[in-house]
């Protein structure tokens, strides 16, 4: 599992999806898994409080094991912002199978991007809990990868996958 975690709009899902179609074209089965597809269906009786987003990484982690059992490389993106939640998903699918990205943009840039206007709702008090805005983000101390605003979407995708390709078997010996 390579799991993303930073702020909404830090570019998580988009580098998750950069990365799987590299990995994809090397012959790897993948699977993205990202708020909108899991808070879509299996998590969306959850809200943004800290006990629902401790369930909701619960959940992925226990989804995420089931996909790294299968032989599917999982390529997670989620806020996730405490790091006991983050320490909880590496312990349930085994640090071997592990690698934690932190894509570190700032609030800034993130609020800049905005795509679905959640940082403006929570600016005007129509969201509650935002991370970064009215609730918590722990930083990770030790991610294996950082990437950041001034990484292009295929920078970011190439550094990542360098630091993961030694924990691979590529088939055509790259």
């Amino acid at each position: 599992m390579i799991f993303f975690t930073g702020l909404s709009g830090s570019g998580k899902s988009t580098i998750a999806n950069a990365l799987e179609q590299m990995l994809f074209e090397k012959g790897f089965n993948t699977y993205v898994l990202d708020g909108d597809n899991i808070r879509r269906g299996i998590n969306k009786n959850l809200s943004f409080s800290p006990e629902d987003r401790s369930e909701n990484i619960r959940r992925i982690a226990e989804i995420g094991k089931l996909f790294v059992d299968a032989g599917i490389l999982v390529l997670a993106a989620f806020v996730a912002p405490y790091s006991k939640d983050r320490t909880y998903i590496k312990e349930t699918v085994g640090k071997e199978n592990y690698v934690e990205v932190f894509v570190n943009t700032s609030l800034v840039v993130c609020e800049e991007r905005d795509v679905k206007g959640l940082y403006k709702k929570a600016r005007l008090g129509e969201i509650k809990n935002l991370t970064g805005i009215s609730a918590p983000y722990e930083a990770p101390e030790n991610p294996d990868v950082i990437v950041n605003e001034k990484n292009t979407v295929e920078e970011a995708a190439s550094i990542i996958f360098a630091t993961i390709k030694e924990k691979l078997i590529l088939e055509n010996n790259e």
